[in-house]
């Protein structure tokens, strides 16, 4: 069972990204903020949940939570300031639209770029130990696999509504034999010796 709670005292928000490992499309974030008695069996790590569980989730905790919000970063600004630091900047623009400004972050991962004064707390496989982090997985993946099975609709030879922007086989053959879109993130390794052509 999930931790509700990191501080007995103060307001948390869960920070989690989804898409850093992408070759394609944004990296997207989502800060949560949930009720102190707030419990439901389905939210978990995104990643041991379903796709439909995954939905189902996401209707929860938009309507339960006390807060949320999910931001993103571009490709063309992931190859400026690499995706480090784009993970960190979409989690600071989640929290940024928070309606409730939160006392405390808790960070899945290990590293984080403070954000304003507020403190916070690197966990290491937090989604699966607290609520929150594990709430704003969730809604920073169903938010990204939507964002990508709409630009799939226009580049429908990569995949993306199957892979997400992943570095499947088949997308890679895709990028070999098309080329790059506008999607894709030039700073990336596109393709083990990269021959990454012209944007289109």
């Amino acid at each position: 069972m999930l931790k509700p709670f990191f501080s007995k005292s103060k307001v948390e928000a869960g920070c989690d990204e989804a898409g850093r490992g992408c070759l394609a499309g944004p990296v997207f974030a989502a800060a949560v903020i949930l009720p102190r008695d707030f419990y439901h069996p389905l939210i978990n790590d995104s990643k041991k949940l379903t796709e439909n569980q995954r939905k189902q989730a996401k209707e929860i905790i938009e309507s339960e939570s006390t807060a949320w919000a999910v931001a993103s970063v571009s490709p063309e600004e992931i190859d400026v300031v690499n995706i480090l630091n784009a993970s960190f900047l979409a989690m600071h623009r989640a929290i940024d639209q928070l309606k409730e400004r939160p006392d405390l972050l808790l960070i899945d991962g290990n590293r984080f770029n403070s954000y304003k004064d507020v403190e916070h707390h690197c966990i290491i496989s937090g989604d699966a130990l607290y609520a929150s982090i594990a709430a704003a997985s969730i809604l920073a993946k169903t938010y990204r696999d939507d964002y990508m099975i709409e630009i799939d609709r226009h580049f429908p030879q990569y995949l993306w509504r199957q892979n997400k922007g992943y570095p499947t086989k088949a997308h890679r053959e895709a990028i070999k034999i098309i080329g790059v879109s506008i999607h894709h993130r030039r700073s990336f390794r596109l393709l083990p010796n990269p021959e990454q052509g012209e944007l289109f």
